[in-house]
């Protein structure tokens, strides 16, 4: 799992601003005495609006900047969260689609015709979240337990983060960043005064979540905190005197900054908030939240979906694996039920893993098989490198099984694919190979490097995208575990299908919680029912619905949607279908939007047949 640019957090709301007419020309000659600029393409007045975008976005967005190895901001750490930051945001995307508009989409080509809808509806579901009606759900609850600030900033700024710690200006610019961090704190507590004041609250069990992270984070000495990673790893080519006072600085920032804002944050909560926050899990128990919901299913899925519909959708697909589950447990000479069968899967040591090493090693040698196995399915391979590791301890509680982290565009640094090791008697072993297909390649790690790596791209598609295709193609790639002959072994395929109904099961529990009233133990047990997943994993889930509402939605959706264009290829094209031929199709233009993906593959399966 990655959290993408339509993530509710208004963190993640990094967004692209255009500034009009900022380009230079080129200029012909008119006379001796005067010159004249030449008339601009429609493409080049579109790759000109893309290019002003990014750059305002990246001076709005520092951390973003950062990440991508861009250091003129490296001292700031950005707004993200005041009454200022929106109304730029909200007009900025407002001007950009102007000038979009202005621009004759006919006369562009087939590329830029998909870069130019992409944007567009980038733009118009930005301006959707930027209504004051919309504001006034999300930007008064601007922390959870799963995608708050403090759950973010620690990796990003503790040396492993692929932020550059290579200089003494770039300690110095982390303190800067540390300074807004600060601010970023002490504004969100302002901002969930407002939610008080409105009505708008969050639940008293994601607000418990995250009063004890803090609780965590502040009980850590200040040598073993996150933020004190980069002075456990200063070169040894700094001065003796600025490595001394830097570790003096960073120790006064992380104890009477840091933590001085974590512990101001703690006691808003624990001593003012929580009293007042509902008790009822689902957006269906907060005021406005039958409004903000349908909204966030729009902007997950970039499909215009209901949620009967979805709801409906996964009951089909949860019963359509149960049917194949069943089949396995036949297979492996199980005797008694299903639910039994994932009682046995559960239960029994041999389907656990050992230790965080031995998980570590048996993810790097599943890692190896595929590497070997890519070319049969894929005509580009990334250059970023790939790492493997367990979540840091302070925050593996709540993460989910696994997720990913972008490298850097260069390959400085490296992908991460980040497996959770908390709880090992809940880790199945059954389910490592797919979850490796899913956050690592050929999923996120694939999808995002192909993606940044591509320089023929705009900024906002190489480094955007949408949830229902970034999760949509992980989804997708665990499939091609059948390709590849790593599902041979019954558990393995076991495994995947209890990855598989994962996703089927939140189309269930999430619009159960968020439409139809479901409490979290009723979410659980609906998953302990259908799956062998642990209790531990299954709550983690849950209430990783509850604080993101929606953005589980997108992995089912975007996946059914390729396998069905896949299919639809397969069908039209016969002999001429190329696998490596349609992953290219879908993945060498960044994260698209549902209807803009089907329209560039029908456009392709037209031009191939044509042929």
């Amino acid at each position: 799992m990655i959290i993408t640019r339509n993530t509710v957090s208004a963190l993640a709301l990094l967004l692209s601003i255009p500034l009009a007419g900022c380009t230079a020309t080129n200029m012909e000659t008119q006379s001796a005495a005067s010159a004249t600029p030449a008339k601009q393409t429609e493409s080049e007045k579109l790759h000109a609006l893309f290019a002003s975008s990014d750059e305002a976005y990246l001076g709005r967005a520092p951390l973003s900047a950062l990440r991508r190895g861009d250091l003129r901001y490296a001292d700031q750490f950005g707004d993200y969260i005041s009454d200022a930051y929106y109304d730029t945001e909200r007009k900025a995307a407002q001007d950009e689609l102007a000038t979009l508009h202005a621009i004759n989409r006919e006369a562009l080509s087939p590329v830029d015709k998909i870069a130019y809808d992409v944007f567009e509806q980038d733009r118009e579901d930005t301006l959707k979240g930027l209504t004051p009606e919309i504001m006034a759900l999300t930007v008064v609850r601007p922390i959870n337990h799963f995608s708050g600030i403090h759950t973010f900033y620690p990796d990003f700024a503790s040396g492993n983060g692929g932020v550059p710690f290579k200089t003494v200006a770039d300690y110095e610019n982390n303190l800067k960043r540390h300074q807004g961090y600060i601010r970023y704190v002490d504004a969100a507590i302002a901002r969930f005064r407002e939610g008080l004041a409105s009505g708008v609250v969050d639940t008293r069990l994601t607000v418990n979540n995250v009063i004890a992270q803090l609780d965590t984070m502040l009980a850590q000495p200040i040598v073993e905190s996150p933020f004190y990673g980069p002075i456990k790893m200063m070169p040894e080519g700094f001065p003796q005197a600025d490595k001394d006072r830097l570790t003096t600085e960073y120790k006064d920032m992380i104890g009477n900054g840091i933590y001085g804002a974590h512990k101001r944050l703690h006691d808003f909560l624990k001593n003012e908030y929580v009293a007042h926050t509902r008790d009822g899990v689902g957006l269906v128990h907060m005021k406005g939240g039958d409004t903000l919901y349908a909204h966030l299913i729009e902007s997950t899925t970039t499909l215009p979906l209901t949620a009967d519909y979805i709801h409906d959708l996964g009951l089909s697909e949860v019963a359509r694996i149960r049917k194949e589950m069943d089949s396995i447990r036949k297979e492996t000479g199980f005797e008694g039920s299903l639910a039994k069968f994932f009682s046995y899967l559960r239960s029994d040591p041999k389907f656990h893993p050992q230790s965080r090493q031995w998980m570590t090693e048996e993810f790097y040698a599943i890692g190896k098989k595929v590497d070997a196995l890519v070319p049969q399915q894929f005509s580009t391979i990334p250059k970023a490198p790939l790492k493997i590791q367990p979540y840091e301890e302070y925050r593996e509680k709540y993460e989910a099984g696994g997720s990913y982290r972008r490298g850097t565009p260069d390959g400085s640094q490296p992908g991460i694919f980040y497996f959770n090791a908390y709880d090992l008697p809940s880790r199945s072993l059954p389910g490592m190979t797919t979850l490796y297909l899913h956050e690592g390649a050929p999923g996120h790690h694939f999808q995002i490097s192909l993606a940044q790596e591509n320089e023929a791209l705009p900024a906002f598609m190489r480094f955007g995208g949408n949830t229902a295709y970034v999760e949509g193609w992980a989804l997708y790639a665990e499939k091609l575990g059948y390709d590849f002959g790593l599902y041979e072994d019954p558990y393995q395929r076991m495994g995947h299908l209890d990855d598989e109904m994962l996703r089927a099961m939140r189309l269930v529990v999430d619009t159960g919680l968020h439409a139809k009233g479901w409490t979290r133990d009723q979410a659980i047990q609906y998953m302990l029912d259908n799956s062998s997943m642990g209790k531990t994993d299954a709550t983690a889930e849950v209430e990783r619905y509850i604080a993101i509402p929606s953005q589980a939605l997108a992995y089912k959706i975007g996946a059914l949607t390729i396998q069905r264009l896949k299919q639809k290829a397969k069908d039209m094209l016969g002999d001429q279908f190329d696998v490596r031929e349609f992953h290219a199709q879908v993945l060498m233009t960044g994260a698209l939007p549902m209807s803009v993906l089907e329209k560039k593959i029908d456009d392709w399966i037209a031009a191939k047949k044509a042929g």
